[in-house]
């Protein structure tokens, strides 16, 4: 069932904001999108034995292919680096469709 905005309630933004720099975080770009309402994902998406994709209800910003040995923290990196190119340069990366 669809959730209707109630009157008085304020218009939360539908696009993640692009002011991320937060020294203090681990993965600022992925935080600031989760936190507004986005999300990532992580694993294999057939045929591909694993991916990592970030994305709201209105773009794909990321999709990346990990990389031989590549392990899961340096494939968050790449993530957040390329979801920060998005966010601020509108510079989209798209590994997985070309």
């Amino acid at each position: 069932m669809a959730q209707r905005r109630r009157a008085g309630q304020p218009d939360r933004s539908r696009r993640v904001a692009a002011d991320v720099a937060q020294p203090n975080r681990l993965w600022p770009s992925i935080q600031a999108l989760i936190d507004n309402g986005g999300n990532i994902a992580i694993g294999q998406i057939y045929p591909i034995p694993c991916a990592a994709v970030a994305s709201d209800e209105h773009a794909m910003y990321a999709a990346l292919l990990r990389r031989d040995g590549e392990n899961l923290v340096d494939l968050l990196q790449r993530l957040d680096m390329a979801l920060d190119k998005a966010l601020t340069q509108e510079i989209f990366t798209d590994e997985i469709n070309g």
